[in-house]
């Protein structure tokens, strides 16, 4: 492997050379790779000569495993659910001290973890995923390293395996994250509420639309090709009232299904590799049909596009679609599957209860005390090198 080296707003000022590497982990579709790619480019194009290189530390520490692991977990999800939900509950989502030990990924792992520093020699380490974010923890309260350390959180709660105590600033997507940290003993000053990070164009506005007789609502949440996207569709029964168009991304059985369902108003569309073309399906939109992901939800929270759920996976999803439905960011379809078709309470939604759900779209975004994170860390690499 090659490693290559109130609001608040920083300084840009030139610098020398710096690295960061960022924490994934697996090499599935994933918000945590989503969030450290974008993080990584903006840091890339900042007017400072800086390093970034993204690793997933079970393919550093025991190469093609990783692929086994990524298709167990896939393979789970879709079959086994409620046993996933119900152990992922019982081992993440139970609050703990700051300081807990997990020995047996000490074990496996913490001794990879610092192959890894070693050979990428990073001035600061970027965490989107739990796992390797407790090793970090580990190896800094051990002393072993030394650099800026800072969790990016990508789902709408906190896990209990997230290294807390020992990393230096946590990049929070809520108040509500914010206080479960403080609870947990962090320091306030450590963290900062940013939102989950998502790429810049789309935080433009959308303009005032125009009413239409027929309504554009996207379809999302297939990529992976777990969950009931397939019998969602099956189910949809459109009207004529609204055109769907159903991103499929990789997933080409789905891209078939639709295609071969053969509706006038339900459009498959392959991946969308340009943000920019994705910011623009976004604008034309009405509304959006998807799953928790807490990247997706903030591109659309972002858009200000009305968001309807239709499923969430075992696991995080479950925790991001409890979090939503309380701050009433998100609308749930939650009788779809009992053959009541979805499109009649889309239709009431939108005619009716839409400004309420658009308003506390606004007081959460007015949370973000942090606009400019790539600043953020820049300006305290610069302290560090200085000290």
């Amino acid at each position: 492997m090659e490693i290559q080296g109130g609001k608040k707003e920083y300084d840009k000022g030139c610098i020398s050379l710096f690295r960061i590497l960022f924490l994934p982990l697996l090499n599935i579709p994933s918000g945590h790779h989503h969030v450290a790619d974008v993080m990584k480019r903006q840091l890339e194009t900042c007017e400072t000569e800086i390093q970034c290189e993204k690793v997933d530390l079970l393919s550093f520490s025991y190469g093609k495993l990783e692929n086994l692991v990524s298709s167990a977990y896939l393979y789970w999800i879709h079959r086994f659910p409620n046993l996933y939900s119900s152990l992922y509950k019982f081992a993440a989502v139970k609050e703990r001290k700051a300081e807990h030990r997990f020995f047996a990924y000490e074990l496996f792992f913490l001794a990879k973890m610092k192959q890894l520093i070693d050979e990428a020699k990073p001035d600061a380490i970027i965490c989107t995923h739990a796992f390797p974010s407790y090793l970090l923890s580990r190896l800094k309260q051990m002393r072993i390293w030394d650099g800026l350390a800072i969790n990016v959180y990508t789902d709408y709660f906190v896990n209990s395996l997230w290294g807390m105590k020992w990393i230096d600033y946590h990049f929070a997507p809520s108040v509500h994250v914010k206080n479960h940290l403080a609870r947990m003993g962090i320091k306030e000053s450590q963290i900062y509420i940013t939102g989950i990070p998502i790429d810049p164009v789309f935080q433009t506005q959308r303009e005032n639309r125009d009413k239409k007789e027929k309504l554009t609502v996207l379809v999302s949440g297939g990529n992976m090709g777990a969950g009931s996207i397939r019998r969602f569709i099956f189910m949809l029964q459109p009207s004529g009232n609204i055109q769907y168009k159903v991103l499929c991304g990789t997933n080409e059985k789905l891209f078939q299904y639709v295609k071969q369902h053969n509706d006038p108003y339900i459009e498959p569309l392959t991946y969308i590799t340009s943000k920019e073309e994705m910011n623009r399906l976004y604008e034309e939109a009405d509304a959006i049909i998807t799953k928790p992901g807490g990247v997706t939800i903030s591109e659309c929270i972002a858009k200000d596009l009305p968001i309807f759920v239709y499923d969430a996976l075992p696991g995080q999803e479950e925790q991001n679609l409890r979090f939503l439905k309380e701050e009433c960011l998100v609308q749930e379809l939650s009788n779809w599957d009992r053959g009541i078709n979805p499109e009649k309470e889309m239709l009431r939604v939108l005619k009716s209860d839409i400004k309420d759900h658009q308003s506390k779209k606004e007081q959460y975004k007015q949370q973000i005390e942090l606009t400019d994170p790539h600043s953020f860390i820049i300006h305290h690499l610069k302290k560090l090198k200085r000290a």
